[in-house]
């Protein structure tokens, strides 16, 4: 009798396992193609934010170049924005992973004079309160990189004025901009190199 109460106990919990492994499947499946638009969404919009003016279908255009960036392996995102089939601009997408919370991913805007048209976080894990004034709604803190470029700076400048450079931070938290400055340094170096240029000819 013990034995049949068991193998009946065993046999439900089973087909409670499988219904409940088909449900999560289920809505993980219903859901993936929501959560894949709304970050296409959510990066046309930061694109918006750093460029306009451009012609071509920025996003069906995106170049991948995998490189050694901020210590890392990784593979940039590059968004050519073009007018008249003639490329004036680039954004970059890529990852610093040592924020305060791990790693931010950033979209970078350099114009063909080299010089930034912005920089924007797509997504971050820094302290709400604090770290996460990076974000446009939190703060303007970001906007201080437009206009910006290696040839009207020296590296000890790419710092915050806390470490003698040029840059503000928060107050109560300077891990978080410090990374988004050398962030911003580094992708500029990169954009310098023959080894970007031949990788977006």
């Amino acid at each position: 009798m013990n034995r049949k109460r068991i193998f009946k106990a065993g046999f439900l919990l089973l087909v409670f396992s499988l219904v409940s492994v088909f449900f999560v499947s289920l809505v993980q499946d219903s859901t993936k193609e929501q959560i894949k638009y709304n970050e296409e969404q959510l990066l046309i919009k930061r694109l918006g934010e750093l460029v306009q003016g451009y012609d071509n279908n920025i996003l069906q255009d995106k170049i991948l170049k995998e490189v050694s960036l901020h210590g890392i392996k990784q593979t940039l995102s590059i968004y050519p924005a073009k007018k008249n089939n003639h490329t004036f601009a680039y954004l970059i997408e890529h990852t610093y992973p040592n924020g305060y919370s791990g790693n931010i991913r950033l979209l970078t805007g350099i114009g063909s004079d080299k010089k930034l048209l912005g920089v924007r976080v797509i997504t971050h894990k820094e302290t709400p309160g604090l770290g996460d004034k990076i974000e446009t709604k939190k703060s303007n803190w970001i906007k201080q990189f437009k206009g910006l470029s290696l040839s009207g700076t020296n590296k000890k400048q790419w710092r915050v004025k806390r470490d003698g450079g040029i840059f503000d931070a928060f107050t109560g938290a300077t891990v978080t901009p410090r990374a988004i400055v050398n962030a911003t340094y580094q992708v500029l170096e990169l954009f310098n190199t023959k080894d970007f240029k031949d990788a977006t000819q």
